[in-house]
């Protein structure tokens, strides 16, 4: 137990400035415009890629619960590429394009999901790379306790997106 406590400390200053750097390039990637043709509108792709990662998700507890830890093991490196592979293109896409203004009836709600969504998924980084570096280092118990946690946020945070993209999409 003690040398995997040792192992996930070696993980620790990465966690704390990726958990910092990672919200701060996205800022500041947002102030930069582009002047670029993309080949594709990105949004329903990034809003696809957050459903799968919800799906992946759910099914990633499925297999851990069923006692499959490989499967599960896969399935949870798979969404973390997911998530990654979002995060790029939704910076690839506001950095190419305007912002758009929701303007439905539902204002008050699109704008709590859109707040919520945006200010979990800042909050959500640092349990997803420490739910991680508790898993590779082999401390399954503390990785079961911070996953409890760790799971609910990062749904709630890929099922947001998709639900802000249908809210905003009559609007783009």
């Amino acid at each position: 137990m003690k040398e995997n406590v040792q192992a996930e400390k070696k993980y620790n200053k990465w966690i704390v400035v990726l958990s910092i750097v990672i919200p701060l390039v996205v800022a500041a990637l947002f102030r930069v415009k582009v002047d670029w043709e993309l080949p594709v509108f990105l949004p329903p792709i990034y809003a696809t890629i957050n459903a799968i990662t919800a799906l992946v998700l759910i099914i990633a507890v499925v297999m851990i619960k069923k006692g499959n830890r490989k499967v599960h093991e896969k399935l949870m490196k798979f969404a973390i590429i997911l998530s990654a592979l979002f995060l790029v293109m939704y910076v690839l896409y506001h950095m190419t394009s305007e912002s758009t203004s929701y303007e439905g009836s539902y204002r008050g709600i699109y704008l709590f999901i859109l707040i919520s969504h945006i200010v979990l998924s800042i909050g959500v980084i640092p349990f997803v790379l420490i739910t991680y570096v508790r898993a590779i280092s082999n401390n399954f118990e503390r990785h079961k306790k911070i996953a409890k946690i760790t799971f609910p946020l990062w749904l709630y945070v890929a099922i947001t997106g998709v639900i802000v993209y249908i809210m905003i999409s009559p609007y783009y």
